[in-house]
């Protein structure tokens, strides 16, 4: 029998440039096959942990006394729209001619999880090896396969992933459900990254609330052209007092001090500064960049986005030179500009981890920029300029502080002669390309000397007012999230991983939020809303401290060293929500946002007076989910109507909850097969399921529902 090998990617456009490298040029349905191998896919995550109501059905319905729901033992599920292709998956693992299982999911914690999960859950046992590349050129797919991994030495690794998924799976169905039918109003959506971001965003809302501006003032001294300005002075009076006493005098140079500088060329990107700089530049949101990125990604025109790295391994120092001079000649803008590559800036293995920084491929060269998406074309052009600008030449200058004296007070002033542009000759032209100016530094000055003076100043009032707190922007959120709760991540050693979530999770996170009603966007700015304010309010210190996700960081950090049983950091997960949940049985809460449904109401409910609002599949009492529940709902496929070829809509409902009674033209009848107009009538006992029934003119007949 041939021996074939079986390669499991994480997409399909992944698992069709293996195949184009590995020779399985041979379409079949689902995969690639050729050459001895057969490639195919996951299309994601094919399998997820199953949700709360299989484990039991009551679980469909939300309850304070059901928490906490922890799942003995865990279960998964397919899900519906990629059933098809797990079962593709499930039938190539148990052909008698494959002998080897090759994962050629996304080299990390959660590719690990998607191919573990379908590797298991299809009952396979056929030995495993692991493909860990960072980009998808054909040479690094050829060297990858060179240096096949036996897949039992990423054992630790899935068993990480699975105990950060089973943790958040946890909190999110617990923290939610809690909070949910405490306050009774819209779904509360809690998470171990979710909740801590919105806090950040509830804080800083606090502190510009609660800042007072104060004002200041200053004066500004025009000395033959050199401009100086005095410090602040509280008082109006004051400042007009110096003002006064400068106008038309002379100043007099105090001291000149000259100094040579020099700013480094920065760093590579990681997805976060990328993300950062994205959202300056061109307004993409996190998860725009992200998105853009991916597919240059896998059109391999730049190497992996999730890193968290901004360096580049030693191995591939030696190649720079070529890729940096193939990277500028496919730049419009680079003609004419300098080249140096200095190597050594950019790399150091040591503080590369999963993955090195992002870059541009070779692939470059050849491809049509301009046939492009807009916002791919803009993300590439980042990383290519960052790349030759990270190692480029430093940017030197002469900085030269002067203070002047007038009127017996000192008045300051700078001014900065470039001397190489090195670096930032290549980011300007960049710029230029996007009609926007790099930033302007100050002016030269002339030569001054001490004790020079300076007749007939000229002297303006200013005024100023001190600022709060900016707003958050992504651009200055995403750092936040990395670096909160720094100094808990300080004190914990071989942290993978710092601040809340990972670089490949943050934007998905601020999505989540702003989807959720929690968040909003205002041009750039990120706020909180009168809702994700309350929430993070009435979180509690442990959902909402960046410290839970240091200390979960260092045990999951621990689980992947194989320092710690997984069934023992779940055991601590366990125990912190069996404890909150207890923490609040027979409370009470007060009246707020969180109450309300955050939907408009299309009438009152019968029995119990409450709104009754739209939902996906019926119009319900929003006092559904109470305990003991209402339980009113108008379904939409309530077969009342469905058997009468009629749709449940808001205003026949508006109608039925207002006056009891709807006025309904076309009714189907099955069995004569003609149809009619009637009333509908509500005729509801109270019991699970509302009833109906018809009447006509001049007589009366019940056809009731459910």
């Amino acid at each position: 029998m041939i021996r074939t090998r079986l390669v499991i990617s994480e997409k399909p456009s992944v698992a069709m440039s293996l195949s184009k490298v590995l020779g399985a040029t041979s379409r079949k349905d689902g995969y690639m096959e050729g050459g001895g191998w057969l490639v195919s896919w996951c299309v994601g995550h094919l399998v997820e942990l199953a949700p709360a109501d299989a484990y039991d059905p009551r679980y469909s319905k939300w309850a304070y006394d059901d928490l906490p729901i922890i799942p003995q033992p865990w279960q998964f599920q397919v899900l519906p729209d990629t059933r098809k292709q797990f079962n593709i998956l499930r039938q190539l693992m148990s052909r008698d001619d494959v002998d080897t299982v090759i994962c050629a999911t996304d080299a990390g914690r959660e590719g690990e999880l998607i191919f573990r999960l379908t590797y298991d859950l299809c009952k396979c046992t056929k030995p495993v090896k692991r493909l860990w590349i960072s980009s998808m050129e054909e040479s690094a797919i050829r060297k990858g396969f060179d240096n096949l991994a036996d897949g039992r030495k990423y054992d630790n690794l899935y068993a990480a992933a699975l105990c950060r998924a089973k943790a958040d799976w946890l909190i999110g169905i617990n923290g939610t459900r809690l909070f949910t039918t405490l306050y009774k109003g819209k779904t509360l959506n809690v998470g171990r990254v979710l909740t801590p971001t919105l806090t950040l965003l509830a804080e800083r809302e606090a502190a510009i609330e609660h800042f007072k501006k104060e004002k200041f003032y200053t004066v500004e001294l025009d000395a033959q052209g050199i401009r100086a300005s005095s410090g602040k002075f509280n008082s109006k009076t004051d400042a007009e007092k110096l003002r006064s006493a400068c106008l038309g005098k002379t100043a007099v140079v105090q001291s000149v001090t000259r100094k040579d500088k020099t700013e480094r060329p920065p760093k590579l990107y990681d997805l976060t500064t990328l993300q950062r700089e994205a959202n300056r530049l061109f307004d993409y949101t996190a998860q725009q960049a992200l998105d853009y990125l991916q597919s240059l990604y896998e059109k391999r025109l730049a190497t992996y986005p999730r890193t968290d790295s901004r360096y580049l391994t030693e191995d591939m120092a030696e190649g720079l030179p070529a890729l940096c001079a193939t990277v500028a000649g496919a730049l419009s803008f680079m003609v004419g500009q300098p080249l140096p590559v200095h190597a050594a800036q950019v790399v150091d293995s040591s503080k590369v981890t999963d993955h090195h920084a992002v870059i541009p491929t070779a692939e470059i060269a050849g491809a049509d920029l301009a046939a492009l998406p807009t916002g791919e074309r803009n993300i590439l052009y980042m990383i290519a300029v960052r790349l030759l600008c990270a190692v480029g030449e430093p940017h030197t200058y002469a900085e030269t502080a002067v203070t002047l004296d007038c009127g017996g007070t000192s008045f300051m002033t700078k001014g900065r002669t470039v001397a190489a542009a090195g670096w930032k000759g290549t980011e300007k032209a960049f710029l230029s390309t996007l009609k926007q100016k790099a930033e302007e530094p100050a002016p030269s000055l002339p030569v001054l000397s001490d004790g020079q003076r300076l007749e007939g100043a000229d002297a303006l009032l200013k005024q100023g007012t001190t600022s709060p707190p900016a707003r958050f922007t992504e651009d200055t959120l995403l750092p936040a999230m990395e670096n909160a709760s720094a100094d808990d991540f300080a004190k914990l050693e071989d942290v993978e991983r710092t601040g809340l979530g990972t670089p490949a999770t943050r934007a998905a996170t601020i999505e989540k939020l702003v989807k959720s009603g929690f968040v909003e966007r205002k041009k750039k700015q990120l706020l909180p809303t009168e809702k994700g304010l309350a929430l993070s309010w009435a979180m509690p210190d442990q959902l909402k401290a960046a410290k839970l996700t240091a200390e979960w960081e260092d045990r999951l950090g621990a689980v992947e060293r194989g320092e710690l049983a997984p069934e023992d950091f779940m055991a601590g997960i366990t125990a912190m929500l069996t404890g909150l949940v207890r923490s609040y049985r027979n409370v009470a809460v007060a009246p707020s946002p969180l109450s309300e449904s955050g939907r408009a109401g299309i009438g009152k409910c019968p029995r119990c007076g409450k709104n009754v609002v739209e939902g996906k599949k019926s119009f319900y009492c929003e006092g559904y989910h109470d305990t003991p529940s209402c339980g009113f709902a108008l379904w939409k496929n309530d077969r009342f109507f469905t058997s009468k070829r009629k749709e449940l809509t808001k205003k026949i409902a508006a109608s039925l909850l207002k006056t009891g009674r709807a006025a309904v033209t076309g009714l189907f009848s099955e069995k004569k097969g003609v149809f009619y107009d009637a009333t509908v009538v509500l005729n509801d006992d109270g019991g699970k399921f509302v009833r109906f029934k018809l009447e006509f003119d001049n007589k009366s007949t019940e056809k009731k529902g459910k």
